[in-house]
């Protein structure tokens, strides 16, 4: 790993960090390598015991605030809403920023978090764009906007953000091989798998341990359907990833996907009860969360006996019940509350969600809950409950705009299958027949995928049938 940097350092490379501590400048760069690289290093003590010693280090300096706060609002399982602390802890960074000659670039990125805190996510990423026009090695700005633009479902935004400080990224700027991974993951989300793939073999072959590109990968083998190739290279690069603690998880969910495509149910359910559920139970991050709930509802879909799987991951949801942070988050909760029929913890989350959507202020994610958060989460219900034409109807005229409640094409597909298993499973012979032509869509989108021929033939035998 390179020298971590110091004061001079970060003024050499264009980015003065306003602190005479060389020790918080370097601990600063500790905590930002580690979060963009997805690994807390124990070797430098975490990215929480880093935390700890910068503030202690310069408890007045106003980065270290802005990168303390940042994670944890980026983090999306806290907000100012409903946590003080955190609520306490942006005004302190505000008025700190107010009482100290900082640069324009530190001004900034208390802004773009202030807002950030507030609901206005695409108010937060021009602020990180401002940035990046004049400072393109930003790496704090360049990833708080790639992952608030992933949130967002602004696909092309989170590509052409890194294309447009891509050639500032030589070599010798540290870091720079895992901006070929950011980059590749814009490429993989806007549908060009080919280039994606490339950018990302680009990045492992200067730095194999690199799981963000691994992961692109991943995607890429995924969204083709090109299940054996995805299992021989998630095999084969396991013992590189492995130890990226913040994505690993998230790697064996892809990993576990393609054992759901072919029907290997069992395969699935061993990853999941080794490296998935495990480290969810542990960490609590929302990340390691939504895994678990999508892998066990698609596995749900497919008619797979779960257990107790659903009341153990209960344990971490149901405290997020009222968040309301993301709406990609709320639908992921609702599939644990759903899957564990516990019916009071579902009711309280859809009801906490209509009150505050019917005045949602500046809070941009509130603002898509009634035409789009609430009908989807409704859809997931009304299937859970056998309404499966209602279902339907609450899903099909929104499935096209479900790209703005954010995450990836890959994790966004269980709301597709929802869709296909509901129409399928329904009265109707119109929304039967609408289940054939969807499954006729994906079957040109993802040709020789196994599991939608078996959907198909289980539509075949459907329309026989009726």
């Amino acid at each position: 790993m390179a020298a971590l940097r110091d004061c001079k350092a970060w003024q050499d490379a264009g980015l003065v960090l306003s602190t005479t501590s060389n020790e918080a400048c370097k601990l600063f760069d500790a905590v930002l390598t580690q979060y963009a690289t997805w690994t807390n290093n124990e070797s430098l003590g975490g990215i929480e015991g880093c935390l700890s010693k910068l503030k202690a280090a310069d408890p007045n300096f106003t980065m270290g605030h802005v990168l303390a706060n940042g994670l944890e609002l980026i983090g999306t399982g806290r907000s100012v809403r409903l946590d003080g602390e955190l609520g306490s802890a942006v005004t302190a960074m505000v008025a700190l920023s107010k009482a100290q000659p900082l640069t324009e670039r530190e001004r900034l990125h208390v802004s773009a978090l202030d807002v950030f805190a507030r609901g206005q996510l695409p108010k937060a990423c021009e602020l990180w764009e401002q940035i990046l026009q004049s400072h393109p090695t930003d790496l704090l700005a360049l990833k708080f906007s790639h992952d608030t633009y992933f949130y967002l479902g602004y696909q092309r935004q989170m590509r052409d953000s890194v294309a447009r400080v891509y050639p500032f990224w030589t070599r010798d700027v540290p870091l720079s091989s895992y901006v070929k991974g950011y980059y590749s993951f814009g490429l993989v989300e806007t549908n060009l798998y080919d280039r994606a793939e490339k950018v990302a073999h680009e990045a492992l072959a200067i730095n194999q341990t690199d799981a963000w590109s691994v992961h692109t990968i991943a995607h890429v083998n995924e969204m083709k359907a090109e299940v054996e190739k995805g299992l021989k290279f998630m095999k084969e690069t396991e013992k590189n990833w492995k130890s990226s603690d913040m994505l690993a998880c998230h790697n064996y969910w892809h990993w576990a996907l393609y054992y759901i495509e072919k029907g290997e149910y069992e395969a699935a359910l061993t990853i999941y009860d080794k490296h998935i559920a495990p480290v969810c139970l542990a960490s609590g991050s929302i990340l390691d969360i939504v895994d678990n709930c999508s892998m066990l509802y698609r596995l749900h879909l497919e008619g797979v006996k779960l257990g107790d799987r659903w009341n153990d991951l209960l344990g971490v949801t149901k405290k997020h019940t009222k968040d309301h942070i993301l709406l990609f988050n709320d639908v992921h909760y609702l599939m644990s509350f759903l899957g564990a029929k516990d019916h009071k913890t579902t009711e309280e989350l859809l009801t906490t969600l209509q009150e505050l959507a019917r005045a949602p202020h500046e809070n941009q994610q509130l603002s898509l809950a009634p035409h789009l958060g609430l009908p989807l989460c409704q859809a997931f219900v009304e299937f859970e409950n056998g309404n499966c034409d209602k279902a339907v109807d609450l899903l099909y005229p929104i499935r096209y705009e479900l790209v703005q409640v954010g995450g990836s094409d890959a994790q966004r597909d269980v709301f597709s299958l929802l869709l296909i298993h509901a129409a399928l499973n329904s009265k109707s012979k119109a929304k039967q027949n609408l289940a054939r032509c969807l499954l006729h869509e994906r079957d040109l989108l993802r040709p020789k995928s196994p599991m939608t021929e078996r959907l198909i033939r289980k539509a075949a035998a459907v329309h026989s049938m009726a």
